[in-house]
């Protein structure tokens, strides 16, 4: 058997209670500096602005996915499969729209994962729901150039999550409680 080279925990035992402090072994983790004036921060930023070039092209692919998953639902209905699908495809673009320069395609994205994830019968979500969510999305990533989409986007989106917020309310009435969790106020934005 292998002997730990670890130190042991440190306990400190007072009259009601003991206070244990475990190994710091994170230091090991860390690399001292051999030059003062590398700047990893600017490193991962020029990284990041090198990779900015392929952004398009992956929000693109991402929306062709989500399109691939609506069609899906659409000749197949919702089920398990194509439920999750869809849901998968609008979480992606959720997580990756603001990392990639289109915030308003996130809050669309946004908006249709909560349409999926908070609707208690997936049979009973509306198909033309599903539909101008992603129409919405493919068209703000496909109109993201221009001048006037800002403006558009936000409308379409304040729409949209009021339509799914009123549809939420209606499907999830007889459930005060979830109901409260799912419209309470965010803690952190």
């Amino acid at each position: 058997m292998a002997i730990s080279k670890d130190p042991a925990p440190s306990v400190a035992t007072f009259a009601d209670h003991e206070v244990i402090t475990p190994p710091n072994t994170l230091r090991k983790a860390i690399a001292k500096a051999t030059d003062p004036d590398d700047d990893p921060v600017g490193r991962a930023e020029a990284a990041l602005a090198q990779l900015s070039t392929e952004f398009s092209d992956w929000m693109h692919a991402e929306c062709e996915r989500l399109e691939a998953a609506r069609q899906d639902v659409k000749r197949a209905g919702l089920s398990k499969k194509t439920y999750d699908a869809l849901f998968r495809a609008a979480h992606d673009i959720r997580g990756e729209a603001g990392t990639f320069g289109y915030p308003a395609a996130g809050a669309v994205a946004e908006s249709l994962c909560r349409l999926l994830e908070h609707t208690p019968d997936m049979a009973r979500i509306p198909l033309p729901s599903i539909e101008q969510h992603v129409d919405a999305l493919r068209a703000m990533v496909r109109e993201h150039g221009r001048q006037d989409m800002g403006g558009v986007a936000a409308v379409l989106t304040r729409r949209l999550r009021e339509v799914t917020d009123e549809f939420l309310r209606t499907e999830n009435a007889s459930r005060p409680d979830y109901l409260e969790s799912i419209f309470a106020p965010k803690l952190a934005s």
